[in-house]
């Protein structure tokens, strides 16, 4: 697909999550990952994610309608149950982040080399989101 598009740029700009409460979700995601809020109210959070992605936490079913404002509509979108998220890091930062963790008492479910080379450490937010950290190698060309 991508020798079709050779002239189209393309990332992920933004990950969602749905939360039972997002003020809960908001002091996690900063206290462990140091993300930075960019906007916020009651039933949503965006954090600022490296200065390159955007983590969006929004309270569950507030996005579930369609959402309009003067400027457009957000179609309605969301899910239940957990979902899963993947950060970057280093094989050397990885051994910082399991300190950090477990200075924060969050506990590593599951940690693994896979055959390509990369580590993986899965662990969960307060909602039960499983969250991970992945090493180059975990994928072929990153």
């Amino acid at each position: 697909m991508a020798d079709l598009l050779p002239n189209l740029s393309i990332g992920i700009l933004e990950t969602a999550l749905c939360v039972a409460e997002v003020a809960r979700s908001r002091e996690f995601y900063q206290r462990i990952f140091g993300f930075a809020p960019m906007q916020e109210n009651e039933g949503f959070c965006a954090l600022n994610v490296a200065d390159r992605q955007v983590l969006l936490l929004f309270k569950i079913g507030v996005t579930l309608e369609d959402m309009k404002f003067p400027f457009g509509t957000i179609p309605g979108h969301g899910v239940t149950g957990r979902s899963h998220v993947g950060f970057s890091t280093t094989l050397a930062g990885l051994a910082g982040w399991k300190q950090r963790l477990a200075a924060a008492h969050v506990v590593i479910e599951s940690e693994f080399t896979w055959p390509t080379g990369g580590v993986s450490i899965y662990f969960r937010d307060p909602d039960g989101h499983l969250l991970e950290f992945l090493t180059p190698g975990v994928w072929a060309n990153y």
